[in-house]
């Protein structure tokens, strides 16, 4: 065991030794590992940020949700000229699924409209996401409120003028002063603002609800109708806890068939949604997203290792005579591999750790640039980056290894001098 902790020893300092006497030529020779181990735990802390900013997103939300509209979340089976002509879903068959479908815990049915501009006196927010909903939203979507209260069943139903402000909106328009009461214009009608969201926060999908605004639906009915081509309606729906979710979704496309009057072998003309398989979707995403950088990565580690080979033949050949008067005091051959494989494995993690020291640098810059995404370096993907250098470096020494222990003693000191 010391024997071999001597070499590792002797390795470094040879190591060392080669990075001070050719410095040209080590750089070079590790920039491929480096420029490789950059790219390959660049592109994985990438995916592991995003993953990790999706991964936020989806906490907040309740995966047994149900999305049922005129459009797929994911890859269809069916061709666009098939589906592109599917027909909104209707208020009434939001009403029939509302009172029809067994364990249904909420259901609200929603209008996917442009931005708009609200304004109240003098100011003016644009670009403002409005969301029409039945107020059974309030109960779905679990809200919580720092002022005022949700539209009701009453306002709801007769599509009254009244709204509730997201954070940043009512921030936007009232300061810090009690929006509760107030008029602002949209729609060009008046509504009286009776509540306002607590702070969320940016939304991983779609927009934050801190730069919403909510109304009753049935208002915005009222300007586009349920089967208008420009607008898109939806039901967004959930089962009560501990029931089963595909036959939860079965029943709901049973109703609605037997709505639509389709028979047996008709094509459902609407799509069901669930939140879990659009989560199970990114994920296959992010993982075809890792492969595909990996592969990429990999050429730039094939590039790394053919630098870290013609250095390690190159300090063979340098020390030829060396070598030969080792052996010639009675070195063993698995020395003289050992040695030789130690330095090509401590220079490849020397390129490695300036990778990860530039990725690291390159996570610090883009913090400070985005503010609503957070890059991250994990301890994983550091031993990660360390364990790849260490075995492109073992690969890349094995045959220079090989062809310095095999060297014969006498030829070897010939060759030298």
């Amino acid at each position: 065991m010391l024997i071999y902790l001597r070499v590792l020893k002797e390795s470094f300092f040879f190591a060392l030794n080669a990075l001070r006497t050719n410095l040209l030529r080590t750089f070079l020779s590790l920039l491929g590992v480096t420029i490789g181990i950059f790219a390959i735990i660049g592109v994985l802390a990438a995916i592991d940020s995003l993953e990790n900013e999706i991964k936020d997103g989806l906490s907040s939300l309740d995966i047994s949700t149900i999305y049922v509209l005129n459009r797929s979340f994911g890859p269809t089976e069916l061709e666009p000229y098939q589906y592109q002509n599917f027909p909104n879903v209707s208020y009434e068959e939001y009403l029939m699924l509302k009172r029809s479908v067994p364990n249904l815990d909420a259901i609200t049915y929603t209008f996917f409209t442009a931005p708009e501009n609200i304004k109240f006196e003098d100011k003016t927010v644009t670009g403002v996401g409005i969301q029409p909903h039945t107020s059974d939203f309030y109960q779905l979507e679990n809200l919580k409120l720092t002022d005022g209260r949700f539209f009701n069943d009453s306002e709801d139903v007769s599509g009254s003028p009244v709204v509730v402000l997201g954070y940043e909106i009512a921030q936007s328009l009232f300061d810090n002063t009690n929006p509760i009461g107030k008029r602002i214009r949209l729609y060009g009608n008046k509504f009286t603002v009776i509540g306002v969201l607590e702070k969320e926060g940016a939304g991983a999908f779609g927009p934050s609800k801190d730069e919403s605004a909510f109304i009753p639906v049935n208002f915005v009915r009222r300007i586009y109708s349920d089967t208008n081509k420009n607008t898109t309606t939806a039901l967004i729906m959930k089962p009560k806890a501990g029931v089963d979710l595909d036959e939860f979704m079965a029943t709901v496309e049973q109703r609605l068939r037997n709505s639509r009057g389709l028979k047996g072998d008709d094509l459902s003309t609407f799509f069901i949604n669930p939140l879990k398989g659009f989560a199970d979707f990114l994920d296959q995403v992010t993982g075809v997203m890792t492969l595909i950088g990996v592969i990429i990565s990999g050429f730039s580690m094939l590039v790394g290792g053919f630098g870290i080979a013609n250095i390690m033949f190159v300090s063979v050949k340098e020390r030829t005579n060396l070598i030969g008067i080792q052996k010639s005091l009675g070195a063993k051959s698995r020395f003289i591999l050992s040695q030789f494989l130690f330095e090509s494995v401590i220079l490849a993690i020397f390129g490695g750790l300036f990778g990860l020291f530039f990725v690291w640098l390159a996570t610090l810059g883009a913090n400070l640039a985005v503010d609503d995404f957070e890059f991250i370096l994990s301890l994983k993907n550091i031993i990660l980056g360390t364990s790849i250098s260490a075995i492109i470096g073992l690969i890349a020494g094995v045959i220079p290894a090989f062809v310095a222990a095999r060297l014969d003693p006498v030829e070897a000191i010939r060759t030298g001098m």
